[in-house]
């Protein structure tokens, strides 16, 4: 099998995966929160994506990772998890929080459609072995990240329960 559709099937396969998952256990826990509680909880996860600038460092990836890819995934994770970090800090600030959950949100929603525009255009499948240690972050740990964004959305367009 090539490297190109092992990667395509893993990434196929990591969504599957977290969707499951997701639906057992991330939904029905975020459902019985409150909802900034549960956006909180969405931000905490979020704010690890300074770890996206390890696209980066030589020695981590291979030397013939395409640049058009590392570059704009890096400083869009380290963008977006700068803003999930201005989130919790200003949890208490509910306007403030709400802007910061939005901005996180719609950046790296972006960023990661914008990664995968950039992976195609670049042809990252076929040179997926270039990934080196981070081979791990687009099949595990991207499906997560776009999984949770778009359950932040839903949680923020949803109406406001009352109480009874």
């Amino acid at each position: 099998m090539s490297t190109q559709i092992l990667f395509q099937v893993q990434l196929v396969l990591g969504y599957l995966a977290w969707l499951l998952c997701f639906r057992a256990y991330g939904m029905p826990w975020l459902s019985s929160m409150d909802r900034v509680a549960a956006l909180r909880a969405m931000a905490t996860l979020h704010s690890f994506r300074f770890f996206g600038l390890v696209f980066l460092l030589p020695g981590v990836v291979g030397p013939d990772l395409p640049a058009g890819f590392a570059v704009f995934a890096a400083y869009g994770d380290f963008a977006t998890g700068v803003l999930a970090m201005l989130a919790l800090l200003t949890v208490r600030v509910r306007p403030l929080f709400g802007t910061f959950v939005v901005a996180f949100n719609l950046t790296g929603m972006v960023d990661l459609v914008a990664d995968y525009y950039h992976a195609i255009q670049t042809g990252l499948p076929e040179h997926a072995g270039q990934l080196g240690a981070t081979y791990a972050i687009p099949i595990i740990y991207v499906p997560l990240l776009m999984i949770t964004h778009i359950a932040a959305f839903w949680l923020l367009l949803r109406p406001r329960q009352s109480v009874a």
